[in-house]
């Protein structure tokens, strides 16, 4: 489950990137760290998750395991050439193609997030700041997510990223949609009860 969550991931980039819709929140802010260093997307992302990695050690670190070591890294790259090769089979010149690209990430990202951080076997550090909190806070996972993918946004916006309804609709709904999938996908697959 953990490894499936993480191959998906990377695709789900790509198809936000490849909509023109905006991108998740973390995306957002990695894109536009990407535009301020002049760098690519599957370059910065392993540098600045790992930056996060280092600090979530120190606060709680029993969310990082081979999940969070195959997120850092396999995500970027893997987002990068999916990027490549979806440019390569096909443009998108209407709205309706659009909204589709997006509809499949967001579908994707809920499903696959779920199942990597239901595997517990360690989750990005990113995912990791908003479980911590989550664990800390008398506050649900599904609130601290919003807030931190607000938070990511915003940043992101002042680095030049573009921000689009992909966006804003990942910044909101997110956070409920992977506690969802989490319930009443991820967890039945692994046999464990409804939370």
């Amino acid at each position: 489950m953990s490894l499936t969550g993480v191959l998906f991931l990377g695709p789900v980039v790509a198809l936000l990137r490849k909509s023109g819709l905006g991108t998740d929140p973390w995306t957002c802010f990695v894109v536009g760290m990407a535009n301020i260093f002049h760098s690519r997307y599957g370059i910065l992302y392993p540098v600045i998750i790992g930056v996060l990695l280092v600090i979530v050690l120190f606060v709680d670190k029993h969310y990082i395991g081979i999940a969070t070591v195959l997120n850092l890294l396999l995500i970027g790259p893997l987002a990068d050439q999916v990027k490549i090769l979806l440019d390569s089979l096909f443009s998108i010149h209407m709205v309706w193609q659009q909204v589709a690209c997006l509809a499949a990430a967001l579908l994707i990202l809920c499903i696959a997030s779920s199942l990597y951080i239901t595997a517990n076997l360690g989750v990005s550090s990113y995912d990791a700041v908003a479980l911590i909190m989550a664990d800390k806070l008398p506050v649900t996972f599904r609130w601290c997510r919003i807030g931190t993918d607000i938070v990511c946004t915003l940043t992101g916006f002042l680095f030049n990223a573009t921000i689009g309804i992909g966006t804003v609709l990942t910044a909101f709904f997110m956070g409920p949609a992977t506690q969802f999938c989490c319930v009443h996908i991820a967890q039945p697959l692994l046999g464990k009860d409804k939370d």
